[in-house]
This record gives C-alpha cells, sequence and structure tokens, in this order.
C-alpha cells in the first residue's frame, strides 16, 4: 500500500503531465508553428488566478492495438471556467500536442459537461480550437461525440453567447460546432477550416488548391463569410474576444454592459452635414456617419470582408450597447443581394436574441437585378432579412440619410414593420424606384413623341424628384417620426433610445417561426 506521501508524489506527477499534454518536443513544435499551447490560450484568455480547471485526470477509453497504454492525463482539451474582465465565462481549449487535438468519446465528454454547465449558470462558452477532427481509432464513439457537442451549441443557441476561435487546424466534423456558434474569430496563416482538405479534393474533383486558399482565415472572412473576425497571431484572437464580450450580456435574461458614458450624449456633429453628396450617384462612407454618431468613435465591426455592402457590428450610445445595421454606399452603391442579405439577418437575430437595441442606417437603391442573383435565390434569401427585422423584439430605430426605394424601403426596418423610431435627413429619398427609372415607365409614351426627348427626360425628373424624392410624403403619411438635420442625429436616437429601454413586445404564441432558410 503506497505511503501518504507517495500519493502525494503521485498527485504532483500526474499534474505535471498534465500540464506538459504531449510533450516538451510537441510544445516546441506548436510554438515553430507560431501558435501557443492551450494552456497558454486559456492563461491568455481568463484574470490572473481565475481559471479553475474541471475533469482535469480524464484519459481515453480506447482499445485500439498501440493506444490502449498511450494516454495523456486530460487526454487533449483543457476545460474550465474563470473570470473574464471580473465577468463569468467557460471555456474548453483542444490541444494539438496530444493526437492532434483529435476529439474522443473522453474529451467529447469533457467538452460537454462544461457547455452544460455554462447554460445552468448562464454565461458565454468560448472555444479554442485546434483539432484535425474526429480520432480515427475510436470510430463511431468519437463521431457521437460531436454530435453531442453539436446538440450542446443548438441548444445553447440564443441562451448564452458562443464564440468559437479557430486557431489551427478544424476539419471534417469539428468544422459544425464553431458553425453553429455566434461567432468565429480565425487566425491569419495557421488556422484553416474545410469539410475536406486539398488532397481529397484533387483526388475526386482534380482541383489544385492550398490549405491558404482552400480554407484559410482570409478566405473565410472574406470568401465564404462563415468567419467574423481576423486575428493577426493568438494573442490577437484573444483581445479579440475580450473585446467582444465587453458588448455581449451574459445571457439572454441579462441586458448587455452598460459603461458609464465620457462621450457628450447631446453632442452636435456639424460634419454630418457634408457627409451625403449632392449627386444621387456619387459614394461615400456610412462608417464616417457611425463613428461620427458612436460614443467616442469606437465601432467593433463584424464581417468587414464580407458583403461590404452592408456593415454590421457593435457600439455604444451613451454606454447603452447597440447592434448597428447600415447600407455601405461606397460598396455597390449599397445594394441589397444574397450574401448582405444573409448577413444582415443573422446579425439582426443575435441582436434580437441577446437584448441587444437595433440602430439602422439606410441608404439603399434596391435589390441587385440579374441573373445570377435570381437563380441564386435572392428572393429566398432577402425575405431572411425581412424575416429577421420582422422577428425582433429590440428597441428598433432607423435613420434614412438618402436613397430608400422599393421593397428595400420597407426590408431596412421600416416603420411597416415594427421599428419604434424613424427619422430620416433632408437628404432622404423614399419612393418606389429612383427618379430615372420611374420617369422611364410612367412617362414613356410623351418622352418618345417628345421633340427634344432627353429634354422632357430631364423635366419629367425634376417633376418626379419634387414630388417623390424627399422624405416629406412618407413623413405626412406618419412613416417618419421626424426629420432633423443630420448634425442632430446623435442626440435625437440617445434620447429615443433611452425612451425605449424598457421595451416590452412579444411574438405570437408559437414552437418556432419557419424562416425562409
Amino acid at each position: 500500500m503506497k505511503t501518504k506521501k507517495e500519493k502525494y508524489e503521485e498527485l504532483a506527477a500526474k499534474r505535471q503531465q498534465a500540464l506538459l499534454g504531449g510533450g516538451e518536443a510537441k510544445i516546441k513544435k506548436l510554438h515553430e508553428s507560431g501558435r501557443l499551447t492551450a494552456r497558454e490560450r486559456i492563461h491568455l484568455l481568463f484574470d490572473e488566478g481565475t481559471f479553475q480547471e474541471l475533469s482535469v485526470f480524464v484519459t481515453h477509453r480506447s482499445t485500439w492495438p498501440g493506444l490502449e497504454d498511450k494516454k495523456f492525463v486530460g487526454d487533449g482539451v483543457v476545460c474550465g471556467h474563470g473570470l473574464i474582465d471580473g465577468r463569468p465565462a467557460f471555456s474548453f481549449a483542444q490541444d494539438f500536442t496530444v493526437f492532434g487535438g483529435s476529439l474522443s468519446e473522453s474529451n467529447a465528454g469533457k467538452i460537454t459537461r462544461l457547455m452544460d454547465l455554462a447554460m445552468d449558470n448562464g454565461a458565454p462558452i468560448i472555444g479554442l480550437c485546434d483539432s484535425g477532427g474526429a480520432r480515427i481509432q475510436e470510430g463511431v464513439a468519437s463521431l457521437g461525440g460531436y454530435a453531442d457537442i453539436f446538440l450542446r451549441n443548438t441548444l445553447a443557441s440564443g441562451v448564452v453567447p458562443q464564440i468559437s476561435a479557430i486557431m489551427g487546424p478544424s476539419a471534417g466534423g469539428a468544422v459544425y460546432s464553431p458553425a453553429l456558434t455566434d461567432f468565429i474569430i480565425m487566425v491569419k496563416n495557421t488556422s484553416h477550416m474545410f469539410i475536406t482538405g486539398p488532397n481529397v479534393i484533387k483526388r475526386v474533383t482534380h482541383e489544385d488548391v492550398s490549405f491558404e486558399d482552400l480554407g484559410g482565415a482570409y478566405t473565410h472572412n472574406s470568401k465564404s463569410g462563415v468567419a467574423h473576425f481576423m486575428a493577426e497571431n493568438d494573442e490577437d484572437s484573444i483581445d479579440l474576444i475580450k473585446h467582444l464580450l465587453s458588448y455581449l450580456p451574459q445571457n439572454n435574461l441579462e441586458d448587455p454592459p452598460y459603461v458609464t458614458p465620457s462621450d457628450d450624449p447631446m453632442r452636435i456633429e456639424p460634419e454630418l452635414n457634408e457627409i451625403v453628396p449632392d449627386d444621387p450617384r456619387a459614394p461615400y462612407d456610412i462608417k464616417d456617419v457611425i463613428h461620427l454618431i458612436v460614443d467616442d468613435g469606437e465601432f467593433l465591426e463584424v464581417q468587414p470582408l464580407w458583403a461590404e455592402n452592408i456593415v454590421v457590428g457593435f457600439a455604444r450610445m451613451n454606454g447603452h450597447v447597440v447592434g448597428i445595421v447600415a447600407n455601405q454606399p461606397n460598396h455597390l452603391a449599397g445594394v441589397l443581394d444574397i450574401n448582405s442579405s444573409i448577413k444582415g439577418a443573422r446579425f439582426v437575430r443575435f441582436c434580437d436574441a441577446f437584448n441587444i437595441p437595433l440602430v439602422t442606417f439606410e441608404d439603399v437603391p434596391g435589390f441587385l437585378p440579374g441573373t445570377e442573383q435570381e437563380w441564386g435565390g435572392i428572393i429566398r434569401h432577402g425575405a431572411k432579412l425581412i424575416y429577421a427585422y420582422c422577428e425582433a423584439t429590440v428597441p428598433k430605430l432607423t435613420v434614412i440619410t438618402r436613397k430608400a426605394y422599393g421593397g428595400a424601403y420597407c426590408v431596412m426596418s421600416s416603420k411597416h414593420i415594427r421599428s419604434d423610431y424613424n427619422i430620416a435627413w433632408p437628404t432622404a429619398e423614399l419612393a418606389v424606384m429612383g427618379a430615372e427609372g420611374a420617369v422611364n415607365i410612367l412617362y414613356r409614351k410623351e418622352i418618345k413623341s417628345a421633340d427634344d426627348p432627353k429634354k422632357a427626360t430631364k423635366e419629367y425628373i425634376d417633376k418626379y424628384t419634387e414630388a417623390f424624392a424627399n422624405p416629406y410624403v412618407a413623413a405626412s403619411l406618419g412613416f417618419i417620426d421626424d426629420i432633423i438635420m443630420p448634425q442632430n442625429t446623435r442626440p435625437m436616437l440617445i434620447q429615443a433610445l433611452e425612451n425605449l429601454l424598457n421595451k416590452r413586445q412579444q411574438l405570437p404564441p408559437k414552437k418556432h417561426g419557419n424562416m425562409p432558410l
């Protein structure tokens, strides 16, 4: 029988094994690739001294020849909870030094228990992912572990915020857990996500593609829209997680964190009066508008490289967190297309799930025409954005800066779909379509028979513009609450927001709606 001293020594030895993961040689190799270990990442994420590890001594149960005697304490994942900037959070970090971070039945159990605890305690779940996929030697047992995680991702959706940081490979089934979470952060040059890798693709489809082009950080941030943020390195990724969490509530029953403001809520910005050009065709950057209006000009943009014709992200107004959705005239004239509709809809639904008021800046000429869009399902995808705004019960405020044309006017948080406060700048144009298109339909015969068709067209355009391309007709019908000078936008929005913070609105009783997915 072991003495007390021997038992203590055994504990110390096993704990040291847990800290070393797959061993010093593999840790060195990981560092050489530009990546941190799972424990180093956890140490950076949590406030010093607050992280408490769970299921420390778990090992795998595989009986595969050669594997049954090859066990590592912790089995390739570090799980636990602690404080991030003083707020509780739960996190798991996959350890690539142990069997390539592959998922086993045992370490999947560690992750699912952690997720259950996070749900029970109403705190965010952060996954630091670095895994080659399912542990092949365990077969369907490891696949079942993935399914167990997917279930919890789905049940936690809309209940607690879920953030995934891809800090190495994420292949096969490993990609679907991050895809079910709210936000994905990828690291430049060291992280990859794909269902099937370049070698399989080459064998099956004969396409020759690199890891980076297929599923690298830039690809998923700019081409696929799978990722929401791109980090320079592991440390930057951790900083991004903390910054993002600073805007999010702990769960769906709490309000987002209020910060005592240092910015004057009554601040007037004369520069806003000059931003919209006199030429209705000329572009401008809607982000210039956002930065001038929000607290201290601070705006955390989400998916800045994908579907750039719509801008989404988080900011504060007099200390209160808001989600911002804005058409971007600087890219494709701010038109709505398939990708921008999907991007906007997902962001609106996240904000609504977590009690974050929505502020919409509108300058939209309509939906993008063309066979590519129609055959790609713009009707179905555009309906997602309509659905999201209609379903949202949080305070909704809308500012029309310039164009609000056609169905896109209805979609962008109009009064008709339960927006609470809608204002317009004097430069706003609310109409079924632009003046030129309308005139070519309404006065086609008159223009054709005119002595000078070009002159007649201009006269009809001027007439149409005077009658419709302004905010006053909509205001007279009650569709616009006020028409204001641009410089007054910040104080007007803050006053409306603070009057609406106690808003309570219910959806009709139902299991769930049938969103046009």
